[in-house]
């Protein structure tokens, strides 16, 4: 059975940055890409970041390039999001994703196994 388990989430100020983690077991984490998505009160989950299953390639929702990154550590079953100059619209649930399929599927329905999420609140 394949678990994962989002942690980092808290409440910070606009500006401020922190780091997400997602502990992957039951699965050969290096073989598959893995998926942050976020699911803000009232809205739909969407996607903000995938990488592939070695780390060398990325890709992010334009609303987060150039402030968050994506990152694995394969030794550690964990795969990272580092976000930088946080705002108040970036306020979510966190959630990472096995993504089958490899790195370029970005819709929830690609996606095979999900954690529980952890939430990020970002005061103005």
């Amino acid at each position: 059975q394949v678990q994962l388990v989002e942690s980092g989430g808290k409440l910070v100020q606009a500006g401020d940055s922190l780091r997400l983690s997602c502990a992957a077991s039951g699965r050969t984490f290096s073989l598959y890409a893995m998926g942050w998505f976020r699911q803000a009160p009232g809205k739909e989950r969407e996607f903000v970041a995938a990488i592939n299953f070695s780390g060398g390639i990325s890709k992010y929702t334009d609303s987060v390039k150039g402030r968050f990154t994506i990152s694995r550590d394969n030794a550690k079953n964990t795969v990272y999001l580092q976000m930088n100059s946080l705002k108040p619209e970036d306020t979510a649930v966190y959630y990472c994703a096995t993504s089958p399929q490899g790195w370029a599927v970005t819709t929830t329905d690609g996606m095979d196994y999900w954690g529980k999420g952890t939430l990020v609140t970002v005061s103005s």
